[in-house]
């Protein structure tokens, strides 16, 4: 019997990466940067590149132009060995990330698809209901794909990332959920939010707290908490999508709730330790 396998939807992007000594202050001013880089980037891209690195079976589903950055995100990723279902679209997903040594960052969105028409909704539902478990990320497409994945009675895990309670883009997201994560960035009770989740249905919910690590409540309203693991920090970008992917892995592998947060803090680690996405990407973009 095969591994149970996940179907991912969501952002795969090129992004350029500049560390500061500290975040821009929102006045004319000059910079130096202390470092840059160009690499693959996306939440999805993220997920998809730490499952497989875990040897857990995927299929990510994004979108990329016929554009340069189209070009490097789907070499870089058929490199490192990611399966992709590539929708088209006018401009490939890129951002800008300004960072600090410290983790600190501001994204800069300088393009993102639209959602896709529904002329291969008929693939996407099969690929979807041949899953173990459906991950849909904050995007118009996922969003447009909510009905679809919960018509197939498939687990559905999401990621709302800085949610602050109150956005209603991720309000569709939270009530399609079976399994919630998001980062304590905005929230003002995290666990308050997280046994809301519970209440509201969801089967288990995660925070992840940056260097404190990261606390869950499970489907009977017990709270569970895990330490970071100590790793010398190169690049913060990725390290909560190999975290959730580390969690999804060990929860499908049978692992109880205490053993995958654990397992998400090892995969968050290994991610901290590399400039990229996922070290898979290393070899082939340096």
């Amino acid at each position: 019997m095969s591994a149970p396998s996940v179907f991912i939807a969501g952002p795969a992007s090129w992004n350029q990466i500049v560390v500061l000594d500290r975040l821009p202050d929102p006045v004319p001013h000059m910079q130096f940067a202390e470092a840059s880089w160009e690499t693959v980037g996306g939440t999805s891209a993220g997920k998809a590149l730490s499952l497989r690195g875990r040897g857990r079976e995927a299929l990510l589903y994004a979108a990329a132009g016929d554009d340069d950055a189209g070009s490097r995100v789907r070499a870089a990723l058929e490199a490192a060995g990611v399966r992709v279902q590539w929708a088209g679209c006018a401009s490939t997903e890129r951002h800008l990330n300004l960072m600090t040594a410290q983790g600190a960052r501001v994204s800069l969105y300088l393009s993102s698809p639209a959602a896709q028409s529904d002329d291969g909704d008929a693939a996407l539902r099969a690929a979807m209901s041949a899953s173990a478990v459906i991950v849909l990320d904050l995007a118009a497409e996922p969003l447009r794909l909510l009905p679809l994945a919960t018509a197939t009675g498939r687990p559905i895990w999401v990621d709302v990332h800085d949610y602050d309670g109150t956005a209603e883009f991720h309000r569709p997201f939270l009530a399609a959920a079976d399994v919630v994560f998001c980062n304590a960035d905005r929230l003002d009770d995290p666990l308050a939010f997280l046994h809301d989740r519970i209440d509201a249905g969801a089967t288990l919910a995660v925070c992840t707290l940056g260097g404190e690590g990261a606390v869950a409540v499970d489907a009977r309203g017990v709270e569970h908490r895990v330490a970071a693991v100590p790793v010398e920090v190169v690049d913060t970008n990725g390290a909560g999508d190999a975290f959730f992917a580390g969690v999804l892995d060990a929860r499908l592998s049978g692992h109880p709730v205490p053993e995958s947060l654990e397992a998400g803090a090892r995969a968050a680690s290994l991610v901290l330790g590399s400039r990229h996405l996922h070290p898979l990407l290393d070899p082939v973009l340096g």
